[in-house]
C-alpha cells in the first residue's frame, strides 16, 4: 500500500489521498475517507416487532427511518460498542446478542467497515442521547418494516441491507 498524504483530520474520520495503480501502468490520486468502523442492530423488540428509529441527518437534510447504529471508539470491541450505542439510541438494553456479519458501507470511497447485530430479549430504559441527536423510537410490526425497505420508505442503505438480511433469515432461508 501507498503512502498517505493527510488532507483533512476530523474527530469521526480523516480524508487521506493515496496512489492508485492504473491498468496502463500509470498511478493516479484518490481522495479516501478513513473510518474506525460502526456497529449496526437490529433490536427485536418481541418475535413481531423492531425498534427502528428516526434520525434527524443534517447531511441529507432529512429525518431517516433507520436501525441503530453508531461509530467504535478506539480500541473498542465492536460488541461493546453495539451495546452502549443500542443503551444511548433507544434506551433498550439486550440480553442476547447475535452477531451476523460485517461489510463496507462504501468502499468506493470509505473503508468504514460496520459490524451487524441482531439484538433480542430487551429490556426498555431511558435513551442517552449525544447533543446533536435527534432520535424518535419507533416500535413497527416486522412485516411493516420490511415493505417499507420495498416501498423506499427506508432509505438508508445499512438499515436495507440489515432488515433484509435478518428477515431472510428469519425466513430460514440461510
Amino acid at each position: 500500500m501507498s503512502a498517505e498524504r493527510e488532507l483533512l483530520d476530523t474527530p469521526r474520520f480523516r480524508i487521506v489521498e493515496i496512489d492508485e495503480p492504473r491498468r496502463d501502468g500509470t498511478t493516479g490520486v484518490r481522495a479516501v475517507i478513513r473510518h474506525a468502523g460502526a456497529v449496526v442492530i437490529v433490536p427485536m423488540v418481541d418475535d413481531d416487532h423492531v425498534c427502528l428509529i428516526r434520525n434527524l441527518r443534517h447531511s441529507v437534510g432529512q429525518t431517516l427511518l433507520e436501525v441503530p447504529a453508531g461509530t467504535l471508539e478506539a480500541g473498542e470491541p465492536p460488541e461493546t460498542t453495539a451495546r452502549r450505542e443500542l443503551t444511548e439510541e433507544t434506551g433498550y438494553t439486550a440480553a442476547t446478542w447475535r452477531k451476523l456479519t460485517e461489510f463496507y458501507a462504501s468502499p468506493g470511497i470509505l473503508d468504514e467497515r460496520m459490524f451487524l447485530y441482531l439484538a433480542s430479549d430487551l429490556t426498555a430504559g431511558s435513551a442517552a442521547l449525544e447533543p446533536d441527536e435527534f432520535i424518535e423510537n419507533i416500535l413497527v410490526p416486522w412485516r411493516q418494516a420490511i415493505e417499507m425497505c420495498i416501498n423506499g420508505e427506508i432509505e438508508d442503505a445499512k438499515s436495507l441491507a440489515a432488515l433484509l438480511l435478518v428477515d431472510h433469515l428469519r425466513r430460514g432461508e440461510a
